[in-house]
């Protein structure tokens, strides 16, 4: 039995929707804010225990989060939380941002599974790594060029 390309994206699609909400498919498959951002407020790469690890950047305007991105190479949900993340930070005050945690991104992803938790809390320690690297950097932004070159 030869079965087309389009069929065997629509058997992923259900078997995928068998073990994830159906926010969790919809970030996965259709990530938002993918990429990086040039010129960053705030940065941070964070290794997961998995070995899944995730990049965000973040673009703050008068202590506002203006735009958030992120990268990861890890799994389906790794990606969903990734882009979730992202989505919920935008047009946040940073010291909001800051207070969100593993639990607020499974509620947005309507859970997770007990074995993919976890990548709730990559993308929130992620998350706050980005946040601490724009406080240390937006009193002396000149500091950021030196901190990339060495």
């Amino acid at each position: 039995m030869r079965v087309s390309r389009e069929e065997y994206q629509q058997m992923l699609v259900t078997e995928l929707h068998k073990i994830y909400s159906d926010e969790t498919v919809d970030h996965a498959l259709k990530p938002r804010n993918m990429g990086n951002i040039d010129i960053a407020s705030g940065y941070a790469s964070v290794t997961g225990p998995c070995g899944d690890t995730m990049e965000i950047w973040l673009s703050v305007d008068n202590k506002i989060i203006a735009e958030a991105t992120f990268m990861t190479d890890g799994c389906v949900t790794t990606i969903a939380a990734g882009s979730m993340v992202t989505e919920m930070v935008k047009g946040k005050p940073v010291e909001e941002a800051m207070r969100i945690g593993q639990q607020d991104i499974l509620r947005a992803l309507n859970g997770l599974p007990e074995e993919s938790k976890h990548c709730a809390l990559l993308a929130a320690n992620t998350l706050k790594e980005a946040i601490i690297d724009y406080y240390e950097y937006s009193h002396d932004k000149w500091k950021r060029s030196y901190k990339k070159q060495w």
